[in-house]
């Protein structure tokens, strides 16, 4: 019996569930079915497809920009009447409108950082659209407790940092309850954009991990809505993310958008391997850019760090020279050298191991003691985190202990700033430091050390000898867990948790040659200020552009329930096979081809015993017995095995190892088809095989008479991808010089002589009907996987070289909705036998004795015309 908050959940899910809070009665976009197709499975009326068939203009083009938080702030008026509202100038997201075209409007969906009484809400969400164009979600504080604090900060938060919940003390345990909160209020989201959204004209961005079942309830409105993710903070190896009970659920409502954007690669190839280990998926790259096929759909990859806004800083720096704080700290901190730390306050910044190894560089290095400080930034936490009074104890003890043990009078050698800094301030402290220390033990990103280096160039236009003239030097220590780090390659990496090697960093950052860190300092700063946030968000836009240029090209459906909901996107010429439109022409015709694929086509991949059923051939006799009919069996199987299997089909042709061996059908001899009979290659490619074999548990060679194949299905997913990249380019070079193909397919490295391809059977097939004059007018060709492809692209030539004439109906038919050569496909290889069934019913009866001995003579001469 179904619990009941699992219930609960598959109706937030579907969309049926009482709205929080109130909200505008809105106009009902219809149903719309954008050509004829198969029944799409819909589970409910929310599931709307908006589409349309003409491409948007670019004048029309908008941009709506999701996020947990608006880039406002709040605070009520003296009077206590209303509220008085700001843009965010420290916000990251307001800054990504910079990238974008001028003409380009841009809208923001958030919800705001103070609670609203809902009797204002109304007024509050008028003047907000009308001055800011922002449209605020009102969250009710008990949905916020779950969905923020609870799901977000507790479980969310620290298991994208790595964290497990080995004890309910370590780490939130998962509280089904808070999911369901994570779920409403995303669902709540998704209505505050539908309210604004024109699907056709608009972009939809969405930010970070707060949001990250969002895509679906938008994707299940507007199937071709042009939709883009950013997940701001790390992605965690697979290892880690699928402890997560609701992990497909999250994959699954990520890959509905189009653009999914990392800061790193090593962020990206997790969420990859989870893609990969949980859903199947494998991704590909062509051209540079990465993409997972889902459901027809390529799902974009992007991979670039953030940036700053330049103009902001430097508006900032020139702020903090009025406010004169600069020569406050630089008479403060006279005849020290200042190692600066800037952290937010939470157990992931490392801010202890930083002091600690403060401590051992000083006790090191004696010769700084007196003179190097560490001024230590810590900012109030944004939430409320597990472990933070714990953190933030051992922190104050460790710099009582250090300056009690280090310290003298007059100097202190840690100095622990614990409250709010404007960045104002902090720009003043970036100014006197000589270094900068990140050692987060994990962090997405971390800006820190991009605002240093630029305020360490200075600004244009400052007053000669003042703080901000001119170009500075600055060096930067930085832990290898964050964000940033592989794009500062001057700076002086470190393990944080290895105290001894961040202490050497340190001093070695601060006793460095000037002339050395600036070079370093003009390297990082070319860096930055050419990467800056409207850089990347111009890029992400670009992306997203390319990605989505196909939208209305292709047929589109939603289908599944819930958070298995997804689109289904396939090329116009693409479609599924219609039964009845085969059975029809398959009447008509009086001289048929019939090529069939055996494994994933007659036979599931997934069957242990792969030998025929009796089903399969008695279907397979009573197709040949129609003596309009040619039917082969084009396999990659070897000769022994399909004789073996289909011995009782005397009138079934046969091709196995892809077409080096073929048997025409009533004979009993095998024909061989290749360049020669020289297989001493094999003894240079076996080994190679071996070798592979030994080092990757789950895979094994099999032997052919003309081919080698080494099979990976059993092995690790990844691993084995990977050796099967290498595998490829080993055997490409150690047989480069033989006359041999190297090809690899589904789970598969395969080695065999060049010029054997399905394609060739086909090619064989049709000319042998040609030649005596039974030239082919009804094809029908089905196959599941990639060396399948040559027979489609065969018949898609077949026409212009006049081996089918332009009247014959051809039906090429890939197993499975994937990208293919095919213009049909079936789902399985149920429907692939349901359809050979029809055809086998359709079939003309069988003839009386005495026309069988009239027309005997025929079919042996029209049998004997294909040897």
């Amino acid at each position: 019996m179904m619990s009941r908050s699992y219930t609960n959940l598959l109706e937030l899910a579907s969309g049926n569930f009482p709205v929080m809070g109130r909200e505008k009665e809105r106009k009902r976009f219809p149903r719309v079915m954008t050509v004829p197709g198969n029944i799409v499975e819909l589970d409910d009326e929310q599931a709307n497809s908006v589409t349309s068939e003409n491409p948007s203009s670019v004048a029309g083009d908008r941009m709506i920009i999701v996020s947990n938080l608006l880039p406002l702030k709040a605070k009520r008026r003296p009077d206590n009447k209303g509220w008085s509202f700001s843009w965010n100038e420290d916000s990251l997201i307001l800054r990504v409108k910079d990238g974008f075209p001028e003409d380009m409007e841009v809208l923001y969906v958030g919800s705001l950082p103070v609670d609203v009484d809902p009797i204002e809400q109304d007024d509050v969400a008028n003047y907000l659209l009308e001055k800011f164009k922002c449209v605020p979600a009102f969250l009710p504080p008990n949905l916020l407790a779950k969905y923020y604090h609870g799901f977000c900060k507790k479980q969310l938060w620290p298991l994208f940092h790595y964290m497990l919940p080995f004890s309910a003390d370590h780490g939130g345990r998962f509280d089904r309850s808070m999911w369901e909160a994570y779920v409403s209020a995303n669902k709540l989201f998704s209505q505050k954009v539908i309210e604004v959204l024109n699907p056709e004209d608009d972009f939809v961005w969405i930010h970070d991990y707060h949001l990250m079942v969002l895509p679906t309830f938008l994707r299940r409105r507007f199937v071709r809505l042009r939709m883009g993710f950013f997940l701001h903070s790390p992605f965690p190896s697979s290892e880690i993310y699928r402890s997560l009970p609701v992990r497909e659920e999250i994959l699954k409502a990520l890959l509905n958008s189009d653009l999914i954007g990392f800061h790193t690669f090593d962020y990206a190839r997790h969420f990859l391997s989870c893609c990969s280990r949980m859903l199947g998926l494998e991704y590909q790259s062509k051209r540079g850019y990465i993409g997972l096929d889902y459901y027809g759909r390529t799902v974009g990859i992007k991979i670039m760090p953030v940036g700053i806004h330049m103009g902001h800083i430097e508006s900032v720096i020139r702020q903090a020279d009025k406010d004169l704080k600069v020569e406050e700290l630089r008479r403060q901190f006279e005849g020290k050298t200042v190692l600066l730390g800037v952290d937010d306050m939470d157990i992931f910044k490392g801010i202890n191991l930083k002091l600690l190894a403060m401590e051992q560089m000083l006790k090191q290095h004696p010769n700084w003691q007196g003179r190097a400080v560490l001024v230590q930034i810590a900012n109030p936490s944004r939430g409320k985190g597990i472990d933070l009074e714990e953190i933030q104890n051992e922190i104050e003890e460790s710099c009582k202990r250090i300056n009690k043990e280090l310290g003298r009078p007059g100097y202190e050698p840690i100095v622990f700033i614990h409250r709010p800094v404007s960045i104002s301030e902090r720009m003043a402290y970036y100014s006197i430091a000589e270094c900068v220390v990140v050692t987060a033990v994990r962090d997405g990103m971390n800006l820190t050390p991009y605002e240093y280096i630029v305020c360490r160039q200075g600004i244009s236009g400052a007053e000669a000898g003042s703080e901000w003239s001119g170009p500075k030097k600055s060096m930067l220590v930085v832990s290898e867990f964050i964000g940033c780090s592989p794009s500062l390659s001057g700076a002086i990496r470190v393990n944080p948790w290895n105290v001894e090697a961040t202490a050497e960093a340190m001093n070695e950052s601060i006793s460095m040659a000037d002339t050395e860190k600036e070079l370093r300092h003009e390297k990082h700063y070319r860096y930055v200020s050419t990467h800056d946030v409207a850089f990347w968000s111009r890029s992400f836009l670009q992306d997203m552009e390319r990605t989505c240029a196909d939208h209305f090209r292709k047929r589109c459906w939603g289908i599944g329930l819930g958070f298995g909901f997804r689109v289904v996107a396939l090329d116009p010429n693409f479609r599924k096979l219609s039964i009845d439109d085969i059975v029809a022409a398959y009447s008509r015709a009086k001289s048929r081809a019939i090529l069939l694929d055996y494994d994933g086509t007659l036979m599931p991949q997934n069957l242990i015993i792969k030998t025929p059923s009796a089903q399969v051939l008695s279907l397979l006799n009573r197709l040949c017995a129609d003596p309009k009919n040619l039917v082969f069996m084009v396999s990659g199987r070897g000769r022994d095995s399909l004789s073996r299997w289909f011995l009782p089909c005397k009138k079934l042709g046969l091709a196995a190892e892809h077409g080096y061996f073929l048997r025409w059908p009533q004979h009993e001899e095998w024909e061989t088809y290749g360049q020669g009979s020289e297989f001493g290659w094999m003894q240079m490619a076996e080994p190679v095989m071996k070798s592979y074999t030994e080092a990757t548990d789950g895979s094994g060679i099999e032997r052919k008479e003309s081919a080698l194949v080494w099979h990976y299905h059993d092995a690790d997913p990844g691993f084995g991808f990977s050796q099967a990249k290498e595998m490829l380019d080993h055997l490409e070079s150690v047989l480069a010089n033989e006359p041999v193909a190297v090809k690899s397919g589904q789970f598969i490295v395969e080695v065999k002589p060049q010029g054997v391809s399905k394609g060739i059977v086909a090619e064989k097939v049709f000319t042998s009907m040609t030649e005596t004059g039974k030239q082919a007018d009804f094809v029908l060709c089905i196959g599941d996987d990639r060396s399948d492809e040559d027979m489609f692209e065969l018949i898609g030539t077949a026409v212009s070289r006049r081996i089918l004439s332009y009247n014959t109906e051809v039906f090429a038919c890939t197993v499975g909705q994937k990208p293919s050569k095919a213009k049909y496909y079936l789902d399985d290889s149920s429907e692939v036998v349901a359809m050979l069934e029809s055809l086998a019913e359709a079939t003309d009866s069988p003839v009386s004795s005495d026309e069988e001995a009239d027309s005997s003579p025929r079919k042996i001469a029209y049998v004997s015309s294909f040897v």
